[in-house]
């Protein structure tokens, strides 16, 4: 008996010689790494942004997110394989699609899938038979097939007869050393089996890692909040008994490492000022918004989420009897703060909790100053805030208090300790240092 083969002509066969050309809506943190192993793979990728700066810089070569190897972008640029545009009826040149916008919450912590919903739009009117469409963008349960599937059939296409479409939830994590979009599994879950199928074709051909199948859209859409709520509550666990152990006289940090001593059932989370990063702190509010159509109250999940909300209002607490035992308030104190990225030698300060520390301090009348090697200026509420360009020892001993919200491995501890008058240090990263008469740990 002969193998079954794809049609010639038809999509999976496209994918499988690599004749297909592949587009990514959004050139973000998600989508600018998508598309470079799109284009690395063998495919011509056409990259989609309503950014004219992002368009111009990828079409000139320069890369602008950190998890691309710079030399990658610019020789694929070269070569002819990416390319970037603002116009969307270059859409119909595409095969495939795939949807990396932002999902973030609005002014009442309530999904906002907007960018979901105008990319859907903008692809409808270039759509074609034999085409893939897949979110990646993270969002609740059910968006695939309530929300975008009928926009898309008003292309006069049928979904699962004419073109596919699936849910793929994005797993990046910024500065992950190890795991890149490259070698991270991939779950994967179509309208239709054959939706999953041409989907799962074209992550195989692009990534070196499993591709995990799913039976619908909405267990994809589930999962990718699973592993980011058992993140929130773990942390939200740790950050809980850090105030208590505070209170008790304890370190946390040394309970933690006690704990992750067994070599089963622990995992170790660490507390910190609070939650940052484009999935961590909104994803469980994706799911407590959605539980409520059926009448369900995610109980665990917005207590968590309570917890690790309130953690810089804490640290400032912190810092504020500090600064009392070394007879100053906050009102008129100089403060320094080290790092506003949202995690460790990264550029991402997207939901930063150390921003939400600089505003509660500056609320108090502190005069806050803050350095962050990685992230030179930031905007908050339309503000853009300039950091220091240099961690002088003049800098730190101006300071009444240095509060470390970013454990930046680039940033000279002990030289801060020897300069700083009062350090809280809210996220160990002074744990190697041996004098410690002027730091207090969260």
């Amino acid at each position: 008996m002969g193998v079954n083969k794809p049609n010639a002509g038809s999509l999976k066969q496209k994918l499988l010689d690599k004749t297909a050309t592949l587009g990514v809506v959004g050139l973000g943190y998600v989508g600018l790494p998508l598309a470079v192993e799109k284009a690395k793979a063998g495919y011509k990728t056409i990259g989609f942004d309503v950014q004219e700066q992002k368009v111009e810089m990828v079409n000139a070569g320069k890369n602008y997110i950190g998890d691309v190897v710079n030399e990658d972008l610019e020789k694929i640029v070269q070569s002819g394989l990416l390319s970037a545009t603002t116009d969307f009826a270059q859409v119909a040149k595409a095969d495939c699609v795939c949807i990396c916008v932002p999902t973030p919450l609005d002014v009442h912590q309530q999904p906002d899938i907007s960018y979901v919903e105008a990319s859907a739009k903008a692809i409808v009117p270039y759509m074609h038979k034999e085409m893939l469409i897949v979110l990646e963008s993270t969002t609740y349960p059910g968006t695939t097939e309530d929300l975008l599937k009928p926009i898309l059939e008003n292309s006069g296409l049928t979904c699962g007869r004419d073109f596919y479409l699936a849910f793929s939830p994005e797993r990046v994590d910024p500065g992950n050393l190890l795991y890149k979009t490259k070698n991270t599994p991939k779950v994967v879950g179509g309208i239709t089996k054959h939706c999953t199928e041409i989907a799962a074709t074209l992550y195989e051909s692009i990534l070196e890692a499993p591709i995990h199948r799913v039976s619908s859209p909405a267990i994809a859409e589930m999962e990718k909040i699973l592993e980011n709520t058992y993140r929130n509550i773990n942390i939200g666990l740790v950050n809980e008994l850090a105030i208590l152990s505070n209170k008790m006289g304890l370190s946390i940090w040394e309970v933690i490492d006690a704990a992750k001593s067994k070599p089963y059932g622990f995992q170790a989370f660490y507390p910190g000022p609070g939650l940052g990063g484009h999935c961590i702190p909104l994803d469980p509010y994706y799911l407590s918004w959605k539980a409520r159509e059926y009448g369900f109250h995610t109980s665990m999940i917005e207590a968590s989420m309570m917890v690790n909300d309130r953690m810089p209002e804490y640290c400032v607490e912190r810092a504020s009897k500090i600064l009392n035992r070394h007879g100053k308030a906050i009102k008129g104190s100089n403060i320094l703060v080290l790092g506003v990225a949202y995690k460790q030698d990264i550029d991402d300060y997207r939901e930063s909790p150390a921003i939400r520390v600089i505003d509660e301090l500056e609320k108090g009348g502190a005069e806050v100053v803050y350095y962050d090697p990685f992230v030179p200026e930031y905007r908050d509420q339309g503000k853009v805030k300039k950091g220091e360009a240099d961690l002088t020892a003049e800098l730190i001993r101006n300071a009444d208090l240095v509060i470390i919200t970013t454990a930046h491995s680039t940033v000279d501890y002990a030289f801060v300790q020897q300069q700083a008058k009062a350090i809280f240090d809210t996220k160990n990263a002074m744990k190697s240092i041996q004098n410690r008469e002027n730091i207090e740990l969260l």
